[in-house]
């Protein structure tokens, strides 16, 4: 456990924190008691930040060098990295994920996005482009600039806080932006004191600014607000709709990271022992709170009982409790309202037919605990269409290559995919079938900040990371000059 006394609560615009008029109370998931008294932000509020955002962007970050923009991500990044720990454990207090997962993989990840989007800062450069001349009368010089946007929102998800932060902050800071984080209500411990590490490392004041708050008041405002120039969200897929329609009257760009659905393929030729865990691992990894959680798995009917076997000796290995016991593999849901969401899936998968493999229940104890469930059935069931958010997974037979393409693609949603098979050519092959923004081969939902991410049909528009990050959180500028 740790102590969240010192941790600030208030709203952190133009290098200051303040207090808000209004405030929310948050809960410990581990137990369901309260946990802390939150600010929550006003419009007021989001106007004064996007106010301090824009005169940053227009003053001293504006005119910073970009190496001295990299110079400061990277003090960012030590500065996280030197209380690595602290923030791991406020993250699994605030969301129960099980704090060794948050140390060894969420804040390392938050860490190396910022690091290689330090490394892009004077790197950013347009092109000289060779055309026909002026009307055919003069020759012309000219070429493109990449310019920074302005103010940008960050509308951070409670199932990943400080790993996402990177997603968005890390290119937006590179390429000469200003940010304000929203982080969510649940989850909001890691990013305020994210806050504090930006004001040591010396960031002009209101190149990033923190409002915690309601999402249909702080959030909303942003995504309505003029004089933010990019929302970028991840989260529902009803809610980056809002957002969408929303920023359509401002015409803002937008990057959505919304739901998923995704589908692990174990193919007959697959390592069974290796696909078997690393399906397990897709299906129960952050007790399933993953937009790219791998819960539909299609496996051929040649291993599909070695498969259905296998993942419920995985589920039935899970140790659920309290996320600071170092034996605990699993922690609890976010809040009462996602686990009775996801109880009401585990009725409704048993209502439809579905054979209950392993777990199915919700263990009567204090906190928002849910049994590791496995499923087996068919992809026309509710446990298959829809997305859980919880460590709910089915599995659904095959008999070839084209019917399990069919069944991966039959879904709205399209961000990830796990292919489990040792034929070279069946990887490339179907991988160019699947749709679906990101395709793991024998490994589940690779993430590294040089790897593009984000997804389409249903699970949004745009992408995160890697160059496509740069060219997300700049517009071209075209300059030609007549000779």
């Amino acid at each position: 456990m740790i102590d969240i006394s010192g941790v600030r609560t208030g709203l952190f615009i133009g290098g200051e924190w303040l207090a808000a008029q209004d405030t929310f109370t948050t809960h410990n998931p581990a137990t369901g008691a309260p946990l802390v008294e939150l600010g929550a932000a006003s419009t007021a509020d989001v106007d004064a930040a996007v106010a301090a955002a824009t005169a940053a962007f227009r003053g001293e970050w504006g005119a910073t060098a970009p190496s001295a923009k990299g110079a400061l991500i990277n003090k960012l990044a030590d500065l996280v990295e030197r209380d690595l720990d602290e923030l791991a454990a406020l993250e699994s207090i605030d969301m129960g994920r099980p704090v060794g997962v948050s140390a060894a993989m969420m804040v390392p990840n938050l860490i190396g996005s910022l690091r290689y989007y330090a490394g892009w800062a004077d790197k950013i450069n347009g092109e000289l482009i060779t055309n026909d001349g002026y009307m055919g009368m003069a020759p012309t010089h000219a070429y493109t600039k990449r310019e920074p946007l302005g103010v940008v929102a960050a509308i951070i998800p409670w199932n990943a806080p400080l790993m996402i932060l990177g997603w968005k902050l890390g290119p937006a800071l590179a390429c000469g932006n200003t940010v304000i984080i929203k982080p969510a209500e649940d989850a909001s411990l890691s990013i305020l004191k994210f806050a504090e590490l930006v004001a040591e490392a010396g960031f002009p004041a209101g190149t990033v600014n923190v409002l915690p708050g309601r999402g249909a008041v702080a959030g909303e405002a942003l995504s309505l607000h003029p004089g933010v120039k990019k929302i970028s969200f991840t989260g529902s897929t009803a809610t980056g709709r809002r957002i969408l329609q929303n920023s359509a009257a401002t015409f803002k760009r937008t990057a959505l990271e919304l739901g998923g659905k995704a589908p692990q393929i174990v193919f007959e030729d697959a390592n069974l022992e290796a696909a078997i865990q690393g399906c397990a691992i897709g299906l129960f990894m952050n007790q399933g709170e993953v937009c790219a959680a791998g819960t539909r798995i299609l496996a051929h009917r040649s291993v599909y009982d070695a498969v259905v076997d296998g993942l419920k000796g995985a589920a039935q290995a899970q140790v659920v409790g309290d996320p600071f016991d170092p034996a605990t593999t699993m922690g609890p849901l976010v809040n009462a309202s996602q686990r009775d969401k996801v109880a009401g899936y585990l009725k409704k998968g048993a209502d439809e037919g579905a054979q209950v493999v392993a777990g199915g229940s919700v263990p009567d104890v204090p906190g928002y605990f849910v049994e590791p469930t496995v499923f087996a059935g068919t992809n026309e069931m509710t446990v298959a269409r829809e997305e859980i958010f919880g460590p709910v997974g089915i599995v659904i037979p095959f008999d070839s290559d084209e019917q399990a393409v069919a069944l991966a693609n039959d879904n709205e949603y399209g961000l990830s995919a796990t292919i489990w098979t040792r034929d070279l050519s069946r990887a490339h092959t179907v991988s160019g079938q699947i749709e679906s923004g990101a395709i793991g081969v024998n490994g589940w939902s690779p993430l590294a900040p040089q790897l593009p991410w984000g997804g389409v049909k249903s699970s949004g528009i745009g992408r995160e990371l890697g160059y496509e990050g740069i060219l997300a959180y700049t517009e071209p500028k075209t300059v030609t000059i007549v000779l």
